[in-house]
């Protein structure tokens, strides 16, 4: 039985293998591997690719959302409010840099975070909302903006999952202060191995983060803060500038895949990505709910069929952040979204044949 994997991160670099080993051959005979050409032009396509005015690279996604919030001053005593039902970074960052993260549950369609909810865990120590554009998704940003405004606050969009993505034709991570980005190797725009970026329209945002990026040097061996190393090296930065010319046509290919998951599995005993009309979704994954998740996961499993479940436990349930007192039923829809979470196989080399295996097994599985 032929394997269907739930991402197949090889296959792009076998169609583009010639681009590759070209990019890859002049940036290792240059002799100049950190802080070349090769970083400056990707941050530059980058910028235009997002609509901001600036891009800085980091070393990963979780550097860029801890530099975003170092930058936007963010630190001990202060709050950021982010969602409990994303990867662990997007917390993460946020104790890094001394704040204490603040969750807020999400809503129950899209599995963003919530506004309103978010509105009720505003205080006097809040000094930013971190939004994730889960899954590919845009999280309401609209409704987030609005809050800053109010009660002066900061917003960084994590939109680690959601390059290409658009909220109300603005693309994701150009909408707020700032935004992040991840080039993990399974991520819509993935390197060979990790990478980040932060783009913002605000040069002084710009500025702390190129700082901090670099030891908090602007002169060699002249350090006027403390920072970190956080750097993308050329050869990723070499690889993703060739990837970027593809991403559009890549995102469009998974929002045809996934449109034909959500018709062909129309009418089963499942919720299945619900995607707002104001949005573009890219479909990072596509994760849908049911009650019989692990029994529909094994019997995928059986057929040779890949699965994942994001996230298994909550952040606010994680034993990293036992301290800040959550308890089982704080958040009642992340906690549900946890236990129900599968995602399908879903990239954009996946064969019309495989994804139609993928269907018929759940078809099966649900006429048992």
């Amino acid at each position: 039985m032929t394997a269907v994997p739930l991402m197949n991160i090889r296959a792009q670099y076998e169609a583009l293998e010639r681009e590759l080993l070209s990019a890859a051959k002049r940036v290792l005979s240059s002799g100049k591997y950190i802080n070349g050409e090769e970083g400056r032009q990707f941050e530059k396509e980058l910028a235009a690719f997002t609509n901001t005015r600036y891009a800085v690279s980091t070393a990963n996604g979780t550097d860029a959302l801890i530099l975003a919030l170092h930058a936007c001053g963010v630190g001990r005593g202060d709050e950021v409010i982010t969602s409990p039902f994303t990867f662990f970074a997007s917390a993460e960052a946020i104790a890094r840099v001394g704040a204490t993260p603040v969750f807020a549950d999400i809503d129950d369609k899209t599995f963003n975070l919530d506004p309103e909810k978010t509105a009720e865990k505003i205080t006097v120590k809040t000094k930013a909302i971190i939004p994730v554009h889960l899954f590919g998704q845009p999280a309401e940003m609209d409704a987030f903006l609005a809050l800053a405004r109010k009660h002066h606050l900061y917003v960084i969009e994590d939109a680690c999952q959601a390059l290409g993505a658009e909220y109300k034709a603005q693309p994701a991570g150009g909408i707020a202060d700032a935004g992040c980005f991840s080039f993990f190797p399974t991520k819509n725009l993935g390197g060979f191995g990790d990478g980040g970026m932060v783009v913002t329209n605000n040069p002084e945002v710009a500025e702390k983060v190129r700082l901090l990026a670099l030891h908090g040097s602007r002169k060699k061996y002249f350090h006027e803060t403390i920072g970190y190393n956080s750097r993308l090296d050329e050869i990723q930065a070499a690889v993703l500038r060739i990837k970027l010319k593809y991403i559009t046509e890549w995102n469009n290919r998974r929002r045809e895949k996934a449109a034909i998951y959500s018709e062909e599995l129309q009418g089963l005993d499942l919720n299945l990505p619900a995607e707002l009309p104001h949005v573009r979704h890219v479909y990072h994954l596509f994760v849908l709910q049911s009650k019989k998740r692990q029994g529909l996961g094994k019997f995928l499993q059986k057929k040779g069929i890949a699965t994942g479940h994001y996230y298994p436990r909550p952040l606010h349930l994680q034993t990293a952040f036992a301290s800040l007192g959550y308890q089982e039923g704080d958040l009642p829809v992340a906690e549900a979204a946890s236990q129900c979470s599968l995602a399908l196989p879903l990239f954009p080399e996946l064969a019309e044949a495989d994804q139609m295996k993928v269907i018929q097994a759940i078809r099966e599985f649900h006429s048992q």
